[in-house]
């Protein structure tokens, strides 16, 4: 496949399908394939199929800070245990009350419980020891909770870690490649503005959507297509 010259992606499927033409030409151990919901599922159903790997979700809850609910101030991330990485430094500067930070690690745990019963229909968490995961969403603005979540899943024991992104600023990219063995990101604009900037087309993925998915993605595994 020729390399990626575009400017802009015109929705998440085509994204999907650059990131697998790259992917494609690359080895993995057992490869599993992991999206973070919602906007990078149909990104990575293309990937899960050229690899004819499954496809897993990858539960990440931002805890944005008091009056700045952008501000990552935390973050939960599901597993056995669940992992909550926090800015300690920024929580003792902003005097937030430890009560205060377990309620909100109780809601986003409740949260992360009801997205993976509803968008998964029951079927369990894959195991991700001796694997290579392969995580993707649909782009990164800074990387601070995809962080959050690799710094998880390397606790589990994984063969190698892959982040595979349609498009990044020049320095997430750095910085990712820091703490994982590759990342795949076709487009990295020095001038950024937003991840959906760089499409042509990007509404917000429905809860309906990612259940469509997801069960597209177990029925091609069971086919073994």
């Amino acid at each position: 496949m020729q390399a990626f010259t575009a400017e802009r992606f015109h929705d998440r499927a085509e994204a999907g399908h650059v990131l697998a033409g790259i992917i494609a030409r690359h080895r993995y151990v057992d490869p599993l394939v992991l999206a973070l919901p919602r906007g990078g599922v149909p990104v990575a159903l293309p990937v899960a199929q050229v690899l004819h790997a499954p496809l897993d979700l990858l539960f990440v809850r931002k805890i944005g800070a008091p009056e700045q609910p952008e501000f990552a101030l935390a973050a939960v991330v599901e597993g056995e245990p669940e992992e909550v990485t926090l800015n300690a430094e920024m929580a003792l500067h902003m005097r937030i009350p430890a009560d205060w930070l377990e309620a909100r690690r109780a809601e986003a745990h409740s949260e992360i419980a009801r997205q993976r019963a509803r968008y998964c229909q029951g079927r369990k968490r894959h195991d991700l020891a001796g694997r290579s995961l392969i995580v993707v969403d649909d782009g990164i603005a800074t990387g601070t909770t995809l962080r959050a979540a690799i710094a998880a899943l390397r606790r589990a024991g994984p063969h190698d870690i892959t982040v595979a992104v349609p498009v990044a600023p020049p320095g997430a990219i750095t910085a990712l490649r820091a703490e994982v063995d590759d990342v795949i990101c076709p487009l990295t604009p020095r001038l950024f503005q937003a991840v959906g900037f760089f499409y042509d087309d990007f509404p917000q993925v429905e809860d309906d959507e990612v259940m469509r998915l997801m069960g597209e993605a177990g029925r091609i595994i069971a086919s073994g297509a």
